[in-house]
């Protein structure tokens, strides 16, 4: 069985169903891969093997018996370290909260475990979250399994790599400028950032959150990975006022149905460089929509700059929400996320209301395009993987970068306008390193992202090129 690690969760789904294989069989095959790969990647943060293994073999005599099982029953999954796992810590990647010992579920573990899949352990995160890269004080740096040299991304870097190493089938991941799709593209993974609101999140630090950039979602290998995973998780919450209420279909249902002759605009770099292997991969992947008949606009018009004032809006939300923990451990937080946060407080009412002005004016700028179009596509990222300790690229195309925000420029303006996004692999670069192309629409069309997807993963397929390590 030593190939079930690359098998899509789909299939090993299939098998456990058809009594082809257990439950513990499966977990018995990832402890050892994760065992035996973790070293040099750095993906799970910590572990709970034994739990895990005694998970899967009650799954197993309930199968044996016929008893009901959920829809995602016996897959392993790992949990990004940003998110609440019953009886382990939450450390969100920060030496004060080490011993924060978590009492209940969050609300999408909680989901993904009554459907039947169990918690592996916890995946490696930046502290709080907060880089495009993933290291911090207490784990160290995670690794791409592309290149140990390389970041997987961040901030769900340690999710990305167990996917892309074939550690897990499924991970949960978040995304506040990107963080589920920065490391999708940078793995060669799927990665959806859904809808906010889709997937209820809950408070976090005891605060519920008001700026509504930040929601979780899945890093998978394959579309329909994630349609089974959003099957499992959407809807309504009551510990979430903005969570939706549940929209009523099947996204795994819905794959294959997408509409015929879509418009479709493709910008390949909002005004801003772009590696020329990057851009080459990427419009090459874009123009495969319409070799599958739909149309297929380039746009070159310029895109409204949002960098500042999604640091604007957003930085005072991590500042209130940490300002409590701050003074007592001062010298365990890591310095720049530390300059990071405290530069929040410097914030007026005056910024706050220009930065707004800035989302306006961006919002406007998309419904604009999507009164024209029903998709639009860009790049994931201007890159491919930088060095895993970091820092990201200063330079790009031979133009430097004067504000690290834009070596990220395609992901971050989608969390601020709130519009579904997800990366899908465009191609690999002369280094091996995997690119992607993002996949944007209309809010509450994740059905039409995750359709558009899986229509380009069946006509480029990529679940079959993996990394050796």
């Amino acid at each position: 069985m030593t190939d079930l690690h690359w098998m899509p969760a789909c299939e090993l789904l299939a098998m456990i169903r058809r009594r082809e294989l257990k439950p513990s069989e499966l977990m018995a095959t990832t402890i050892a891969r994760i065992e035996a790969l973790n070293p040099q990647l750095n993906a799970f943060c910590a572990t709970r093997f034994d739990q895990a293994m005694t998970e899967a073999r009650v799954l197993d005599e309930k199968l044996a018996r016929g008893a009901a099982t959920g829809s995602l029953a016996g897959l392993p999954f790992g949990v990004k370290d940003l998110e609440d796992v019953a009886g382990m810590t939450t450390t969100f990647g920060s030496a004060p909260f080490k011993d924060n010992l978590a009492h209940e579920d969050s609300v999408q573990v909680a989901r993904l475990k009554a459907a039947g899949a169990i918690v592996v352990g916890k995946t490696n995160t930046p502290e709080f979250g907060h880089t495009a890269f993933t290291r911090n004080l207490l784990f160290g740096a995670s690794r791409n399994p592309w290149n140990l040299a390389r970041t997987p991304g961040g901030s769900s870097g340690g999710s990305s790599a167990a996917i892309a190493s074939g550690m897990t089938p499924l991970a949960t991941a978040s995304d506040w400028g990107g963080s589920i799709r920065i490391p999708a593209a940078y793995t060669g993974s799927f990665g959806l950032k859904p809808t906010q609101g889709l997937i209820p999140a809950g408070p976090r630090l005891g605060m519920t959150q008001w700026v509504d950039f930040a929601v979780v979602g899945p890093i998978t290998r394959t579309v329909r990975d994630a349609a089974l995973y959003l099957d499992a998780v959407v809807g309504y919450h009551p510990s979430d006022s903005g969570s939706l209420p549940h929209p009523r279909i099947s996204y795994c249902d819905v794959l294959e149905h997408a509409p015929h002759n879509l418009r479709i605009a493709f910008h390949p770099d909002f005004g801003h460089a772009i590696d020329p292997e990057v851009r080459r991969a990427t419009t090459a992947a874009a123009m495969t929509f319409r070799d599958l008949g739909h149309q297929v606009t380039i746009l070159d018009e310029p895109v409204i700059e949002t960098a500042q004032a999604w640091r604007t809006i957003g930085g005072p939300q991590s500042f209130a929400a940490l300002n409590p923990y701050l003074e007592a451990h001062r010298e365990q937080y890591g310095r720049t996320f530390l300059a990071g946060v405290e530069n929040a407080a410097k914030t007026s009412w005056r910024d706050y209301g220009a930065a707004y002005r800035v989302r306006t004016q961006f919002n406007e700028w998309l419904r604009e395009v999507f009164a024209r179009f029903d998709l639009l596509l860009t790049p994931t990222l201007p890159t491919a993987a930088f060095a895993a300790a970091g820092p990201p690229p200063k330079v790009i195309e031979g133009r430097p970068i004067d504000d690290v925000m834009h070596a990220l420029v395609f992901t971050y303006p989608f969390n601020f306008s709130g519009h579904p996004a997800a990366s899908v692999r465009a191609g690999i670069t002369n280094e091996g390193l995997p690119c992607g192309l993002q996949i944007v629409a209309e809010r509450h069309r994740d059905d039409l992202v995750m359709q558009a997807a899986y229509a380009y993963e069946q006509a480029r397929p990529w679940n079959g090129h993996w990394p050796s390590i």
